[in-house]
This record gives structure tokens, C-alpha cells and sequence, in this order.
């Protein structure tokens, strides 16, 4: 992964936070809003935003952003871990479904990105996680992960 600044390293205390920090950054700084078309108008959103990472200031367009690490960055890998099971399910069964685009990032400072449009996902693709133990620190929270196998020939890399 990329240096990172002295005030990115603090604003993020784990490789977990860093690796999405590095994602939406990627995401603000190579691609233009899918849907305007307009370059460098994606920017961040606060952290813990539910269910978004990334707006685009002139259209309004929200986008949710997920990185992994892997081995090579042209394929897909079967499943990316997905935020908190509830927001997500609540907006499922409102039919409500964020774009989304994934980083790939190699231990070698390679990375690419896919983009996966809301009108190609379908609810399957999203699995439920077994809630966190009751001696967990966040006891009871249950997240989910992108089952993108349902979906690996629908996205689009960008980068």
C-alpha cells in the first residue's frame, strides 16, 4: 500500500482503515462521477457514513467504495467484506442499492478499480455474517459480505 501522510496514518488506526482510506482516495482521484461525467467531483464522505463513501458535489451521486488486499488486481476475488448487515438489509428491502466500486490493492503498491453499478446487484449477492459473540467488543453487530461471484462478469474495471 502507498505511504501514507503523517495525518492519514493517525486518522486511521489499523490496515483495515488504511486500506479504505487508500480505496476512497484512489476512487476521488482517478474516476469521474459514473454519472455526470464530470472528472475530480467525487469526494469523501465522513467516516461511519452509512451505506456511502463518496458523493459527487456537482449531481448529488453516492457510491459505496469496499478495498481488499489481493494477489493480483485484474480479477475479482469471490467475496469482499461489506459493512453493518442492518443498514444494508433495511435498504434492500426498500429496494435501494448503492453502486459500488472496489479497490484492489497488491503488497506490491499495484492497484486497480471495478465498478459494479446499483442495477447490476441483486439481493443474493449480499450474505449475512454471524453476529459478533457477546464478549466481542461490539457483541451482537452482524455485518455482511459481497458474494461476488453472483456478479464478478457484471463489473467494470476502470483502472
Amino acid at each position: 500500500m502507498p505511504q501514507q501522510s503523517e495525518s492519514e496514518r493517525g486518522r486511521c488506526g489499523n490496515f483495515r482503515q488504511a486500506l479504505g482510506a487508500f480505496g476512497e482516495q484512489r476512487v476521488v482521484k482517478d474516476c469521474a462521477c459514473p454519472k455526470c461525467k464530470r472528472s475530480r467531483s467525487l469526494v469523501r464522505l465522513p467516516a461511519n457514513f452509512k451505506c456511502a463513501d463518496v458523493i459527487c458535489d456537482f449531481c448529488g451521486y453516492l457510491a459505496q467504495v469496499k478495498s481488499a488486499s489481493s494477489k493480483r488486481v485484474d480479477r475479482i476475488p469471490k467475496s469482499v467484506l461489506g459493512a453493518a448487515w442492518g443498514p444494508q438489509r433495511e435498504r434492500m428491502e426498500a429496494a435501494i442499492y448503492f453502486p459500488l466500486f472496489l479497490v484492489l490493492v497488491t503488497g506490491e503498491q499495484e492497484y486497480s478499480i471495478f465498478y459494479l453499478s446499483a442495477d447490476l446487484q441483486e439481493p443474493a449477492m449480499f450474505k449475512p455474517r454471524k453476529p459478533l459473540s457477546e464478549t466481542a467488543r461490539r457483541a451482537g453487530w452482524q455485518g455482511f459480505i459481497y458474494d461476488m461471484t453472483i456478479v464478478e462478469n457484471r463489473a467494470v474495471r476502470l483502472r
